[in-house]
């Protein structure tokens, strides 16, 4: 018979059994979420060959390790090939991906492409590089997703890196566009996917420890920072805390276009608008949601005198 526990291992259990559910949970949470986005944009179907643009770091990762576990359940069948560009970055440490993808038994293709050297020598020392980094780097992607005969490219990108690139997008660019969960390559030969959509960047976070990835960080800029990106993530931080539901409200509102009430005339035939004499679905009601406009107008004591008015 077992002696029983002390207070300090009996405590000590009971943290890791605490640990091990709320891993537990994560990892749902995650395959859920991933598993949702997935089927509302019909990211993957049957016979893809799904190539996972894998960095190094944690969303990518992630992304991984989500999609192997989902393959397994899924009735869709479909391959995956995951796929490191090695930049030639001094210090890179190009024995980890390798080593990390072979012992997982994934199949995976290493490009290297020496596009520091470009970098470095395009932009002046002290500017950003991403934008140039990122372009080049694209541009090989979709080169070897062509040779690999890839249907699908799958990025890292989260719900936060969406909420960021709309921001940015409406205070610097004046346009209301973010990152699409699916969209035709820029070349116009492949569909990009991004299956962590829906995923928090916190969740992210908490996953690579749990799962002790092992990250590489990218030294290309040194200690530079996309400081614009990362303003719009400080900002969706400080409303988390302040304003909890705010985020997660704005990022479903990407979703809840209601083009009649926005101001492109591109997109809306606002110069051939008549009254018809009928109610409109994209009349005034679609400004409020009933319930919520009830409840306003309730609110402030004029819902009874406003349901006389209109009769």
């Amino acid at each position: 018979m077992n002696a029983p526990l002390n207070p300090v291992e009996l405590a000590s259990s009971q943290s890791l059994e605490k640990l091990a559910f709320e891993n537990n949970k994560l990892e749902k949470r995650l395959c859920r979420e991933v598993g949702r986005a997935i089927n509302d944009f019909k990211m993957i179907e049957e016979g893809d060959r799904v190539m996972v643009c894998l960095s190094g770091g944690k969303d990518s990762y992630a992304l991984l390790d989500v999609l192997l576990k989902l393959r397994e359940r899924a009735p869709t069948k479909f391959e995956i090939i995951a796929v490191n560009l090695d930049q030639k970055q001094p210090g890179f440490p190009a024995h980890i991906l390798p080593e990390y993808l072979s012992a997982l038994g994934v199949p995976f293709h290493i490009e290297t492409q020496d596009t520091y050297s470009t970098v470095k020598r395009n932009i002046p020392e002290g500017k950003t590089m991403c934008s140039l980094c990122s372009r080049l780097r694209r541009a090989i992607l979709y080169k070897v997703a062509t040779d690999l005969k890839a249907t699908k490219l799958a990025l890292g990108h989260h719900r936060d890196d969406i909420l960021a690139t709309f921001f940015l997008n409406m205070f610097y660019a004046g346009q209301l566009k973010a990152m699409p969960p699916k969209l035709q390559s820029d070349d116009g030969k492949h569909i990009v996917i991004r299956p962590l959509a829906y995923v928090k960047e916190s969740d992210l976070i908490r996953y690579a420890q749990m799962k002790a990835f092992p990250i590489i960080p990218c030294n290309l800029c040194g200690s530079q920072e996309h400081l614009k990106r990362k303003e719009m993530i400080a900002m969706l931080r400080g409303w988390e805390k302040t304003h909890p539901g705010r985020v997660e409200t704005i990022f479903n509102s990407l979703g809840r276009l209601v083009p009649s009430h926005l101001m492109d005339a591109t997109h809306y035939g606002f110069a051939n608008l008549l009254a018809k004499g009928q109610p409109d679905a994209g009349g005034d009601v679609a400004f409020d949601d009933s319930l919520s406009a009830e409840v306003s107008l309730k609110s402030v004591g004029v819902y009874r005198d406003l349901k006389t008015f209109i009769r």
